[in-house]
C-alpha cells in the first residue's frame, strides 16, 4: 500500500506544474496567491479580464528591472515597498512597531509622539532589522527530489531531501554571491529556489504617533470600517558600490532597481488591484479533519489563555506609561493572532467547510473508484482519518505547553536560556561557538529584561499556569512538580520571590558571566521549575508530535496529489510560505451579514465619529482634528472634496501581506495593505468571494500625514507622484 502511493505521488508529482500551467478554470475572482514567475502562462487572461492593463513582463522580471526589485521581506514576516531612488521604504506601522519600540524612551517616546527625520543625518539606525530582495526563482524539485525512492520512510526521505537542499544552497551562494534559500511548494510535491539580497542598514526615517498608526488598537483589529494610518517609513543604507553593507556612519542610501510611483486618483469602486508581497502561512489544502482540528482543538486552546494573559496586561498598562512602553509590542503581538484565531473560528462555521470538504473528499473517493490510476483513495482516507487520531491529541497538549507555560513570560525566558546552556556544556560544542552563544544569550536578556515586570507576569503565572497544572497535561507533569516544592503546588511567590533570575540586575549579572554562574543558574529555582517543564515536554509532546506531523505531512503531500489528479480543471495555486506572490482583484463592498452593507472605503469622518477622549485607542491629535474639521486637506482631498482613509478589495492575502503594495491596473502604488476583515479571516484555510476582504490604507491619508501633520513634505521631493 505504501509503495503504491509513493509511486503514483511521484507520478503525479512531475504532472503538478504542467497542470498549473495548462488547466484554464479560475476558482473565484481574488482568490490565489500566486507565483510571479508563472504569472505569463496562468494568470495573465484572468488578470486582463479583472482590469489589469501593464504587461506581465513589467510585474515580474530576471533580465531587467520590474516591480518585484520594489518589493522586500521586511525582518522577518511584514512586506515593505521602494518609493523612491534613494530607498526610501514604505511599510506599516505595526510592523515597524518593534524597531520604533527598540528606539524610544520615556523621554523620546516616539511610539506615542511620532518621529519624522528632517534630513538623512537624523534617520535613526535599526538595530537587528535588515530587509530581503528576490533575485530570481528558480525549480528545482528534480535537485531537491534525486535520491528519493519509493522504499523509504518519511524520516529518511526528509534527510536527503534537507542534505539536497543545503548542498543547493551553499553551491548557489557561492556562484551567485547572493543568499540562496529553497522552499517547498503543494506539501512537498514541488521545490523551487530563491536567489536573495539582503540588506542590514535600515533607517527609521518617519513614524506617525500611535494615535494615528494604532487609531482603533485591537478594538478595531481585523475589523472594517477602519480608520487607522497603519505606516512607518524607513531607509535602505548601502555601501559605496549600492551593495548590502552591515551599518557604518560612511554608508549611502541605496539606490534601487526598481521604484513604485505613486498615483493619487482617487480609487473607484470595481477597479482592478493588486498585492505584490510575502505572504506568511495559509493552508488551503488541508483534509476535512485537520480543519477539525483547527477550529475544535487548536484555536479555542490559544484563544482562551490568551484573552487571561491580555487581559492582565492590559489593566497594568493602562495603569502606568512606562509598562506601556515596555509591552505595547509584546501584547500587539499576542492580540493579532487571538483576534485573528476568533475571526476564524466563526468564518469555518459559517462556511460550513468542515462539511463541504468531506463532501470533496467523497467526490475525490468516487472518482478513485471510477479511476485504475486511484483506486487506493478510499482506503487512503481511512488512513488519513486514523492519523489525525494522535495529531489531535498532541497537537492539544502542544498548544496548551506553549500558550500556558512558555506563556509566561520567565518560563519562556528560561526555556532560551536552557536552550544556550545545552549548546555550551556540549562536549562537540568548539570555543569559537561556545563565545558566539554566550554574547548571544546576553543580548536576548538584556532585551528581555528591558521590558519584563515580574508583577504582572506573577498574575499571568497565578492565571494560566495554575490551569495547565489543575487540568490540561497529565498527572506525570504534576508529580514532577509537586517533587521539586515538597510535596505542594508552588504559588507564584514560591517562584519569583526566590528566583533570582526575576530580578534584572541579578539576573543580568549572572548571564553576563554565563559560564563562571552555570551552577547558580542551573540550582535558581524558576530555572528548575522551567527545566521541568521542558523535561516533560520533550519526554512527553515533542517527538511524539514530530513523529505524527510528519506522517500527517506525508499523507497530505498524497492528498493535494489526489485532489488535483481528481480535479483537473480546477487551477490550483501553492500555500502561502513567506515566499513573493502576487494576488489580484477589484475593490468591493460585502455584506457581512443579513441587512448590514458595508461600503468599499472610508474617510475621515469616521475618525471623528470614533472620537474618545475617554479612550486611548481612540484618541485623536488635536493638530490632526483642527486639520479635519478645517477640511485642510490639501493635494489629498477626493473628488468630492473629503480625505479618504482606507478601503477594501477582493485581493487574497494573509500574514506577512502587512506592509504590502497595493498596485492599480497600471502598477502605480495606491496603498498599502495592513489588515483584513474579521469576517473573511478564515481565507488562510478557505476563500470566500463574498466574505474575503483586504484592508489597504489609502496612500492618500498616508502623504497628508507625511506633509500636513508630520512635516516631513520634503520626503514627496523623492517620489514620483501622478495625479490627472
Amino acid at each position: 500500500m505504501q509503495l503504491y502511493l509513493i509511486s503514483i505521488m511521484k507520478q503525479l508529482s512531475r504532472l503538478i506544474i504542467k497542470l498549473m500551467l495548462l488547466t484554464s478554470t479560475y476558482s473565484f475572482a481574488g482568490e490565489g496567491m500566486w507565483m510571479p514567475q508563472l504569472l505569463k502562462a496562468m494568470n495573465e487572461k484572468e488578470m486582463r479580464d479583472a482590469g489589469l492593463q501593464i504587461s506581465i513582463d513589467e510585474i515580474y522580471n530576471t533580465s531587467k528591472s520590474s516591480m518585484k526589485d520594489a518589493v522586500c521581506l521586511f525582518g522577518a514576516g511584514c512586506t515593505a515597498e521602494v518609493i523612491s531612488d534613494k530607498g526610501l521604504i514604505l511599510t506599516n506601522h505595526h510592523c515597524g512597531f518593534d524597531a520604533v519600540q527598540q528606539l524610544s524612551s520615556i523621554e523620546n517616546d516616539y511610539l506615542s509622539k511620532g518621529f519624522w527625520a528632517k534630513n538623512q543625518s537624523e534617520e535613526k539606525p535599526c538595530s537587528g532589522l535588515s530587509v530581503t530582495f528576490i533575485v530570481d526563482i528558480r525549480e528545482v524539485t528534480n535537485d531537491v527530489l534525486s535520491g528519493i525512492n519509493d522504499t523509504m520512510i518519511e524520516s529518511q526521505r526528509n534527510d536527503i531531501i534537507k542534505r539536497n537542499i543545503e548542498e543547493l544552497e551553499k553551491k548557489t551562494a557561492i556562484e551567485t554571491k547572493n543568499g540562496a534559500m529553497v522552499k517547498s511548494f503543494f506539501g512537498g510535491n514541488n521545490y523551487f529556489l530563491f536567489i536573495t539580497e539582503t540588506f542590514k542598514d535600515i533607517r527609521l526615517v518617519g513614524v506617525p504617533p500611535s494615535s494615528i498608526g494604532k487609531f482603533g488598537a485591537d478594538g478595531d483589529n481585523w475589523m472594517w470600517p477602519r480608520h487607522t494610518g497603519d505606516f512607518s517609513i524607513f531607509r535602505i543604507y548601502a555601501n559605496d558600490i549600492n551593495k548590502p553593507a552591515d551599518y557604518s556612519p560612511n554608508n549611502i542610501p541605496y539606490k534601487p532597481k526598481y521604484s513604485f510611483s505613486i498615483n493619487l486618483n482617487d480609487v473607484k469602486e470595481n477597479d482592478f488591484t493588486m498585492v505584490y508581497g510575502f505572504p506568511g502561512r495559509t493552508t488551503e489544502y488541508l483534509p476535512s479533519e485537520g480543519i477539525d482540528l483547527i477550529r475544535n482543538v487548536s484555536d479555542p486552546i490559544k484563544v482562551t489563555a490568551r484573552t487571561t494573559k491580555l487581559a492582565i496586561w492590559d489593566a497594568a498598562m493602562r495603569a502606568n506609561d512606562t509598562t506601556r512602553l515596555q509591552y505595547a509590542a509584546k501584547y500587539a503581538s499576542v492580540a493579532n493572532g487571538w483576534k485573528k484565531w476568533q475571526g476564524e473560528m466563526k468564518g469555518i462555521d459559517r462556511t460550513n467547510i468542515i462539511k463541504k470538504r468531506r463532501e470533496t473528499e467523497i467526490e475525490m473517493s468516487n472518482v478513485g473508484k471510477r479511476n485504475s490510476n486511484l483506486q487506493s483513495t478510499e482506503k487512503f482516507f481511512a488512513q488519513f482519518d486514523l492519523a489525525y487520531e494522535d495529531f489531535k491529541e498532541l497537537t492539544r497538549k502542544r498548544d496548551t505547553y506553549f500558550e500556558c507555560a512558555l506563556g509566561v513570560e520567565l518560563f519562556s525566558f528560561c526555556n532560551n536560556l536552557n536552550n544556550s546552556i545545552v549548546k555550551i556544556e556540549d562536549a562537540k560544542t568548539s570555543d569559537s561557538i561556545k563565545k558566539v552563544e554566550c554574547e548571544k544569550i546576553r543580548k536576548y536578556a538584556a532585551r528581555f529584561y528591558k521590558d519584563f515586570r515580574p508583577s504582572i507576569d506573577t498574575k499571568v503565572y497565578d492565571a494560566i499556569f495554575k490551569n495547565m497544572y489543575d487540568t490540561a497535561l497529565g498527572g506525570e507533569l504534576r508529580t514532577n512538580i509537586l517533587k521539586l516544592f515538597s510535596g505542594r503546588y508552588p504559588t507564584s511567590t514560591d517562584v519569583y520571590s526566590s528566583s533570582v533570575l526575576t530580578n534584572k540586575v541579578k539576573g543580568q549579572h549572572l548571564i553576563d558571566s554565563i559560564i563562571v554562574n552555570m551552577e547558580s543558574i542551573k540550582n535558581d529555582i524558576a530555572f528548575k521549575l522551567s527545566k521541568v517543564l521542558i523535561d516533560y515536554y520533550n519526554k512527553n509532546i515533542a517527538v511524539a508530535y514530530s513523529s505524527a506531523e510528519q506522517k500527517v505531512n506525508a499523507l497530505g503531500r498524497t492528498y493535494i496529489s489526489k485532489m488535483m489528479a481528481a480535479f483537473p480543471n480546477k487551477k490550483f495555486y501553492p500555500d502561502a510560505n513567506s515566499t513573493l506572490r502576487i494576488a489580484f482583484g477589484n475593490v468591493k463592498k460585502y455584506q457581512p451579514r443579513d441587512g448590514v452593507t458595508y461600503d468599499w472605503y472610508t474617510t475621515y469622518k469616521g475618525i471623528l465619529e470614533k472620537e474618545n477622549p475617554n479612550n486611548d485607542d481612540y484618541f485623536v491629535d488635536a493638530k490632526l482634528k483642527k486639520l479635519f474639521i478645517e477640511k485642510d486637506f490639501g493635494n489629498y482631498a477626493d473628488a468630492n472634496g473629503e480625505l479618504r482613509i482606507a478601503f477594501i478589495a477582493s485581493n487574497h492575502t494573509t500574514g506577512g501581506n502587512s506592509g504590502s503594495p497595493v498596485l492599480n491596473a497600471n502598477g502605480e502604488l495606491i496603498g498599502t495593505n495592513f489588515d483584513r476583515c474579521w469576517e473573511g479571516t478564515m481565507s488562510d484555510i478557505v476563500y470566500d468571494p463574498e466574505q474575503c476582504r483586504n484592508i489597504t490604507l489609502d496612500i492618500h491619508y498616508t502623504l497628508f500625514v507625511v506633509d500636513k501633520l508630520g512635516g516631513a513634505g520634503y520626503l514627496l521631493n523623492e517620489m514620483k507622484i501622478i495625479k490627472k
